[in-house]
């Protein structure tokens, strides 16, 4: 039983190295650039990532695109209802940045992909991150639907084996992708990075209008 359990976690251990080198990547790949015209506290990934587009269902059964976010500031995420710990944090932690954002978190909107389709209905979607912020949306759609915009902003996730009753656990890569107005990819975050620094940019971009 204890070397079953020390390869479990050798197998975890592997599988988190490995999305958090994948990260890292994209960060080294993008922080080389900087637009220092706007002081830009979060890594700037402006014209290094493709805009927002994507063809997927939200909380409330709905099919939905990347279009249907324009003029609204987005905050992107990967994670899944059943995660145990980082999904709820940065859900939390973005949930107290739009309260102190005050009246202009109206245009912002946090939306929550899920890498575990087959578990993350719609409805199970909408009680989840309802309970976090109103202004947070639930997407899912087909596995290949959500394997591609996962590729699509350089994500990773890896599903652990079913343990036999229907639970498992879904490793996945973290980063907070925020997007402007006009759909464009602006920044890049982690949910280590401090909330000042959240705060202080989405300001900064609902602040502008679009286009700008």
């Amino acid at each position: 039983m204890i070397r079953i359990d020390s390869r479990t976690k050798l197998r975890r251990a592997s599988r988190l190295v490995w999305l958090l080198a994948l990260i890292l990547g994209s960060l080294l790949l993008v922080g080389c650039n900087r637009d220092e015209s706007v002081p830009w506290r979060l890594t700037n990934v402006t014209g290094h990532m493709p805009d927002l587009d994507f063809k997927l269902v939200d909380d409330h059964g709905k099919p939905v695109t990347g279009q249907d976010y324009r003029g609204k500031v987005v905050v992107l995420y990967f994670g899944y209802t059943h995660c145990p710990d980082v999904c709820p944090l940065t859900l939390a932690q973005l949930h107290v940045v739009m309260q102190r954002l005050g009246p202009l978190a109206d245009g912002a909107r946090i939306l929550f992909v899920s890498v575990d389709p087959a578990r993350d209905t719609p409805d199970v979607m909408h009680a989840y991150v309802n309970a976090f912020d109103p202004r947070a949306v639930g997407l899912s759609g087909a596995p290949r639907e959500i394997e591609a915009l996962s590729k699509r902003y350089r994500s990773a996730f890896t599903r652990e084996p079913d343990k036999g009753d229907g639970q498992y656990e879904v490793s996945h890569s973290s980063a907070i992708y925020v997007f402007d107005r006009d759909g464009k990819a602006r920044l890049l975050a982690t949910p280590g990075n401090p909330q000042d620094d959240l705060v202080h940019d989405l300001h900064l971009l609902l602040s502008m209008g679009a286009s700008s």
